[in-house]
C-alpha cells in the first residue's frame, strides 16, 4: 500500500486570476502557499482536511465530471454569505432524500462545487 502522506486538487483553470479571485475572495478560502511569479503563479487553498491547487492554464475548462465537495457546519449560512459575495448559487439548500442538506454553485470555468451540511441526526455523524 502507498503511503499516502498528503494530498490536492489539481485544478487548470482557463483563467488563472479570475478563478484565484474565486477561491480566494468569493470563497474567503484561506492560503496555505503560494509558489513562483506572476500569471503563472500557483496558489494552494485549504479544504478542510485536503487542499485545491489552483495553477497554470488550460485552454478549455475542466471537464463535466469534475466535481468539489465542501463541508460547512452550517449551509443556510454558507449560501447567505456567498450570496453577498456575488457568487452565482445553482441551486439553494435543501435536504437530500439521503439526509444531507446540498446546495451547489460553480466556479467560473464552470466546475460545479456541492457546499454540504451534516445534520445532527445524520448517520455520518454516529459514532458507536
Amino acid at each position: 500500500m502507498v503511503h499516502v502522506l498528503s494530498s490536492r486538487v489539481l485544478l487548470r483553470p482557463s483563467d488563472p486570476e479570475r478563478s484565484r479571485a474565486f477561491y480566494g475572495e468569493a470563497l474567503g478560502l484561506a492560503v496555505y502557499r503560494e509558489f513562483g511569479t506572476g500569471v503563472d503563479r500557483g496558489t494552494v487553498y485549504f479544504l478542510g482536511g485536503g487542499f485545491l491547487e489552483v495553477s497554470g492554464r488550460s485552454a478549455e475548462p475542466a471537464g463535466p465530471a469534475m466535481r468539489l465537495w465542501l463541508q460547512v457546519a452550517d449551509c443556510r449560512a454558507a449560501y447567505d454569505e456567498l450570496r453577498d459575495r456575488g457568487v452565482e448559487v445553482l441551486r439553494p439548500p435543501q435536504r437530500e432524500p439521503w439526509g444531507l442538506v446540498e446546495m451547489w454553485i460553480a466556479d467560473p470555468d464552470g466546475v460545479r462545487i456541492a457546499v454540504v451540511e451534516v445534520p445532527e441526526d445524520h448517520p455520518l455523524r454516529y459514532r458507536p
